[in-house]
C-alpha cells in the first residue's frame, strides 16, 4: 500500500497538492453555504441612463406596497442576455421583472412557444382592453407566432435632425421637402464650398452603418422577413432599396459620409458642421444630443424623414424595450401589478420624456401638454409633439431570432453593391440592381441553410 500511495503523492509536488486540498476545501465550502433566497420582487434593468428614474419609481412603489418590495439591480446587456438564457436553459434563478433590449431577446424566441421563458401575456392585454390602449406597431418586436411577451416600454419614431442655421443662412425652404430626393435637391447648395469643392454632406451613414441601414430599410417598406417569420432578403423590392441607398455612399452625386453616433469625434463632426442631415428617434435626443453636444443647441431642427416615394411612410423606428415577466416568477400576479405601475402610469410616462426624451406607447398619454412645451435646443419647436405625431406610423418589425444575422447578411451587401458600383463606375441605380439581386439571393440561400437547422423554426416553403 505505501508504495502505491508513494507514487501517487509523488505524482503533484507538494505545492500542487496544496492547491489541490484548498480546492476541494472551498469546493466544501461553497456547496454548504446556504444562500437566502432574494426577498421581494426583482427588477433587472441594462440601461444606465433610466436607472435614476426607475429608483425613483421603485422607491415610490415600495412606499405603498410594504409587502411586495422591489429591488433594482443593472445589469449590462450582455451579461443579461447571457443570465436571461441560462435561465431559460438550465433553471439558474433570474428576476421577476426584466427590462430587455431589442437586439438581445432574439434568442429567447429560438424555441417552440411553450419554452419561451416569458409570460404569455397576449389573453391578458387583450382582456383589459391595452392592446387598443398601447401604440400596435410598438408590439412587434415582442411578438412571436402571434403571441406577446411583453409590455413596450416605448416607439422610437426616428426623425431627421438637421442644421437649421445653416439653412436659414442659405436662404432654403424646407417646406419644400416631402421626399429624399426633394431634400437632396433643395439642400444641394450647403454641399459645395468657395472653391467649388464638397464642403459637407447633406445625411449622415455609410455602407457599413447598420443602424441607417435598418433605418432606411424599414421606412422604405422593406423587410427581412414576413408575417410568418419567413426571410425574404432577396425581395425585389430590397434589391432595388440596395441599389438607390448605394449611390447615396459613392459616384458623382455622393450624398453622405460616416458619422460616428455615440463618439467625440462625431459628435465633434456634427458640431462642425460637416454633415448637415441626422436621422435620430426620440431617445438620441434626450440622451445623447442634448447632455453630450450642448453647443448645438439653438442650431438644429427636427422634421419628418423625407419619404422614399411621394406619400410614403415619414418615419422609422431605431431600438426598442419591453418589459417581461419570468416564467419561473413566484409572484407572477404581483409581478404584473408592478410592470403596469412602471410603464402605464401617465405621471411615470411624462417623466420619461422630460428625463430621458422618451415618447410613451400608451396612446391615451399622447394628448399631455408637456409634449407641446418649446425646446430651446431645437429653436423652439414642440419636440415631444412632433415625435408624437410620427408614432403611430412607425413600421412594424420582426422578433425573428435571426434578425441580427439577416440584417448583417443585408448589410454586407449593400457594402459589394456600393464597392461595385465604385469599381465598374455604374452609378445609376437600375443598373445595380442586377448585381444587388444577386448578391441578396445568395444571403437569403444562407440565412435560410441557419434558420433550417432550427427544428422549431424550419422555414416552410
Amino acid at each position: 500500500m505505501r508504495a502505491p500511495l508513494a507514487r501517487l503523492l509523488g505524482v503533484l509536488s507538494p505545492a500542487a497538492w496544496l492547491v489541490v486540498v484548498l480546492a476541494i476545501g472551498s469546493s466544501i465550502g461553497v456547496a454548504l453555504v446556504r444562500v437566502p433566497p432574494p426577498r421581494g420582487l426583482q427588477f433587472w434593468i441594462f440601461a444606465i441612463q433610466h436607472r435614476p428614474y426607475y429608483l425613483r419609481a421603485v422607491a415610490a412603489w415600495n412606499h405603498r406596497h410594504p409587502d411586495e418590495q422591489v429591488q433594482l439591480t443593472l445589469i449590462n446587456g450582455n451579461s443579461l442576455q447571457q443570465r436571461m438564457m441560462s435561465s431559460f436553459f438550465s433553471g439558474t434563478p433570474i428576476a421577476d421583472v426584466l427590462e430587455v433590449e431589442r437586439t438581445i431577446v432574439g434568442p429567447a424566441f429560438a424555441g417552440p412557444l411553450d419554452q419561451v421563458g416569458f409570460v404569455d401575456l397576449t389573453d391578458r392585454l387583450r382582456r383589459q382592453g391595452l392592446l387598443e390602449a398601447v401604440n400596435a406597431p410598438s408590439f412587434s418586436p415582442w411578438t412571436s407566432r402571434g403571441r406577446i411577451f411583453g409590455i413596450p416600454h416605448d416607439v422610437h419614431p426616428v426623425l431627421l435632425a438637421y442644421r437649421a442655421d445653416l439653412v436659414a443662412a442659405a436662404g432654403i425652404d424646407v417646406s419644400h421637402i416631402a421626399t429624399w430626393d426633394d431634400y437632396f435637391r433643395v439642400m444641394a447648395p450647403l454641399m459645395q464650398g468657395r472653391d467649388g469643392s464638397v464642403e459637407r454632406y447633406l445625411i449622415n451613414g455609410w455602407p457599413s452603418d447598420l443602424y441607417t441601414c435598418e433605418i432606411l430599410l424599414l421606412q422604405a417598406g422593406g423587410a427581412l422577413f414576413d408575417a410568418r417569420e419567413r426571410p425574404t432578403l432577396n425581395a425585389p423590392a430590397n434589391a432595388r432599396f440596395i441599389a438607390r441607398l448605394a449611390t447615396w455612399y459613392t459616384g458623382p452625386h455622393r450624398v453622405a459620409r460616416s458619422l460616428d453616433y455615440f463618439s467625440a469625434s462625431g459628435h465633434q463632426m456634427l458640431q462642425s458642421g460637416l454633415t448637415v442631415g441626422l436621422l435620430v428617434p426620440d431617445w438620441y435626443v434626450g440622451l445623447i444630443l442634448k447632455p453630450e453636444i450642448p453647443g448645438l443647441a439653438g442650431k438644429l431642427k427636427l422634421m419628418p424623414l423625407p419619404a422614399w416615394e411621394p406619400g410614403g411612410r415619414r418615419t422609422s423606428a431605431w431600438g426598442g424595450t419591453m418589459l417581461a415577466i419570468a416564467r419561473s416568477s413566484p409572484r407572477p400576479r404581483a409581478a404584473w401589478d408592478f410592470a403596469q405601475y412602471l410603464y402605464l402610469d401617465p405621471a411615470g410616462a411624462i417623466a420619461l420624456f422630460r428625463g430621458d426624451g422618451i415618447v410613451t406607447p400608451v396612446k391615451s398619454n399622447w394628448g399631455n401638454p408637456a409634449y407641446d412645451e418649446p425646446d430651446p435646443y431645437f429653436c423652439g419647436q414642440p419636440v415631444g409633439r412632433l415625435f408624437v405625431d410620427e408614432a403611430s406610423h412607425v413600421p412594424l418589425r420582426t422578433s425573428s431570432p435571426y434578425n441580427q444575422l439577416a440584417i448583417s447578411a443585408f448589410d454586407n451587401c449593400l457594402i459589394d453593391v456600393t464597392a461595385y458600383a465604385a469599381r465598374t463606375g455604374r452609378f445609376d441605380p437600375g443598373a445595380l440592381v442586377p448585381e444587388a439581386q444577386r448578391l441578396l439571393d445568395a444571403a437569403q440561400a444562407e440565412v435560410r441553410s441557419q434558420i433550417g437547422r432550427n427544428v422549431f423554426l424550419s422555414v416552410q416553403p
